[in-house]
């Protein structure tokens, strides 16, 4: 019996259909390449100092980023170093003297642990050891310059500030309304 040509072109069309379809996996492998180096190389620019909700970290335009250092959390209660707490702020503030006891032996501490695990020796006399502050801008002074000695004596000149990071001022006067008083021609 003949077929019409709509029969045969639906025959055709249904053939061709039924064929099983091959998956290419040569672009999606090919995508899944190029996230990873993306992922690898954007990667090692980002640093992350973990941050406790108890510590409320004073803001600043600094642009030098933070190094990889022993890290000291000061808060309104605590005195904590890589974790482990301290002292209580309470008794370093009522002390009379200068050095903080328990903070100068756990970073001899720190530093011996360092020798021995082949890392910097701990008796180089021009060995700059580092270490990274991460205190509440509401401490007190005082509380801040007995950390700071007690860091200098133990041997760690190099001492960091964390800060949280904020925009720079002169972007920040850029994307800023315009001021009333400047407008008026009042000085600023």
């Amino acid at each position: 019996m003949k077929q019409s040509a709509r029969s045969l072109r639906m025959a055709r069309h249904h053939k061709r259909m039924a064929k099983d379809s091959k998956l290419s996996l040569v672009s999606l492998m090919d995508i899944f390449t190029i996230l990873v180096f993306f992922l690898m190389v954007n990667a090692s620019d980002v640093q992350v100092l973990h941050n406790s909700k108890s510590v409320e970290l004073p803001e600043s335009t600094a642009q030098q980023a933070a190094k990889e250092t022993l890290i000291l959390m000061v808060n309104n209660n605590d005195l904590i170093l890589q974790g482990q707490k301290l002292a209580d702020v309470t008794q370093i503030l009522n002390q009379s003297e200068d050095v903080i006891p328990a903070l100068a032996t756990e970073l001899a501490y720190q530093v011996n642990r360092a020798a021995s695990t082949g890392g910097k020796t701990a008796d180089s006399e021009n060995m700059e050891r580092a270490i990274t502050i991460m205190g509440d801008k509401n401490i007190p002074y005082v509380l801040l310059k007995r950390i700071m000695q007690t860091c200098a004596q133990a041997g760690f000149s190099n001492i960091s500030l964390a800060v949280e990071g904020q925009e720079s001022a002169a972007s920040l006067r850029e994307n800023a309304p315009p001021d009333n008083s400047s407008m008026q021609g009042q000085p600023l």
